[in-house]
């Protein structure tokens, strides 16, 4: 698939050509990463192809965040993200499928049936930007757009063997995005390599006077081109925290630290709070959020609603418990029990707490180091239908969503293969706004593996 960097060189006659060939090479695809749909697939709209994540929205097309409770829901306006890349003649171009709303570590939950891992059909391709990933990688798309709430970006591109990069909270406008958790969502390109990823994060970055946590602080020089790949950075890696991860993940994380050595970066061990701390303060903190914001979706002002309701309350039930799947009822169970009465300040407050003292202990961290090297899961990309225990998934993101608890930037690349010829991904994380520091040494990085 050609690169995002050369597509923007090309004629419309020649991207017109692109989009056929996507559209052909899409209805030949068995990895069901895109959301059929004709009207997001029109090869007659002018600009570069991106696939969109089927949680932003796009005026005029049907936006359902891959749940039966929005099902025939249009939208009515783009978010700030899709008007940013029509400045630069880039255009949605597709719909990918995803775990409902967002709500999954492996692209199953959707109603539109799971995607697959592009290297492997039999596995997933991590979620919950699985479509996002499992496109880009499986070169049905020249880029993408996904959203991160506690892993979604960089955990399916390192299962499928992309880049993905979880920009600074409010370093990309989130008008427009279909809440999962506000105060953890971010939007964030997805692409073939770490250039690419550079260019699309440009395009869409930036405050947004629509988002009332778009930050004016944010950076407005192109990282593409203030890409640097042999700037030197000191590197804090994990002392603990790999014994999480299993020997082939924790085997690719050591290599990794020895080539970043002998490529001249400074290596300094450093400590992080407990894993299951992390986990914790993420999932009360996510739920609760997630229980508060799909509470709109009731069958009264968007998407489906149950046709037999003899009343107002029989309404809500019936197409809340029709609309939505297993996952996201789970979570808005347990989010409303944190947030009830007599168990706020035993749940909720204490999570609050404990991500406040998290993003302290990032910010001591970053006193004495640059970024932080981390691995993106403890394994990789599990056999589909091999993650039934929910807890099971949850564990799969402790590694990532200490990043999104702290507003934090992180990156992942792809670094290596195990022995089933499966993508290990791992990740850079900086310090806000620090979007530059982690895509100069991921290009460091990937130029060294690539031989270059």
């Amino acid at each position: 698939m050609i690169k995002l960097r050369e597509a923007i060189k090309l004629k419309e006659d020649e991207l017109k050509e692109i989009k056929k060939q996507i559209i052909q090479d899409v209805k030949k695809s068995q990895l069901n990463a895109y959301i059929i749909d004709e009207n997001s697939l029109d090869e007659n709209n002018q600009g570069i192809p991106i696939l969109i994540k089927d949680n932003i929205n796009v005026k005029g097309w049907e936006i359902t965040c891959a749940s039966n409770i929005l099902k025939g829901y249009k939208s009515p306006y783009n978010a700030s993200v899709i008007d940013k890349l029509k400045k630069y003649n880039l255009i949605p171009f597709g719909r990918s499928n995803m775990d409902e709303f967002a709500m999954g570590s492996t692209g199953e939950s959707s109603i539109y049936g799971p995607t697959k891992n592009p290297i492997d059909h039999s596995r997933v391709p991590g979620g919950s930007s699985s479509g996002s990933a499992a496109a880009v990688a499986g070169n049905i798309a020249i880029a993408a757009l996904g959203s991160d709430t506690g892993g979604s970006i960089r955990q399916p591109a390192g299962y499928c063997g992309c880049v993905g990069l979880k920009p600074t909270y409010g370093s990309v406008s989130r008008y427009g995005l279909i809440a999962y958790s506000s105060s953890l969502d971010q939007i964030g390109p997805i692409t073939q390599d770490v250039r690419d990823c550079a260019l699309l994060f440009d395009y869409i970055k930036g405050y947004d006077k629509m988002d009332s946590t778009s930050n004016i602080n944010t950076p407005t020089n192109s990282t593409f081109e203030n890409m640097n790949k042999d700037r030197k950075f000191t590197i804090g890696i994990l002392k603990n925290a790999i014994k999480e991860a299993d020997e082939e993940i924790a085997k690719s994380y050591s290599n990794l630290v020895d080539r970043l050595i002998k490529l001249g970066h400074t290596i300094k061990e450093i400590d992080l709070i407990d894993s299951n701390f992390q986990i914790s303060s993420y999932y009360i903190t996510s739920m609760a959020e997630a229980s508060s914001n799909l509470a709109r979706f009731d069958g009264v002002r968007y998407g489906n609603r149950a046709s037999d309701a003899k009343n107002l309350k029989e309404l809500y039930i019936k197409t809340r418990s029709n609309g939505f799947g297993n996952e996201v009822k789970r979570r808005i169970l347990i989010g409303n029990f944190v947030l009830s009465s007599g168990y706020y300040d035993a749940y909720y407050l204490k999570a609050q707490k404990v991500r406040d003292y998290i993003s302290f202990q990032y910010s001591e961290i970053f006193k004495s180091v640059d970024i932080i090297l981390s691995p993106i899961a403890p394994n990789v990309a599990p056999k589909i239908g091999e993650q039934s225990n929910p807890l099971e998934m949850y564990l799969s993101d402790i590694y990532t969503i200490g990043v999104n608890l702290a507003g934090l930037c992180g990156i992942c690349i792809p670094v290596d293969k195990n022995s089933e010829n499966m993508p290990i991904g791992m990740q850079f994380i900086g310090n806000h706004f620090k979007e530059q520091d982690i895509l100069d040494l991921a290009l460091n990085v990937e130029s060294s593996l690539k031989g270059e």
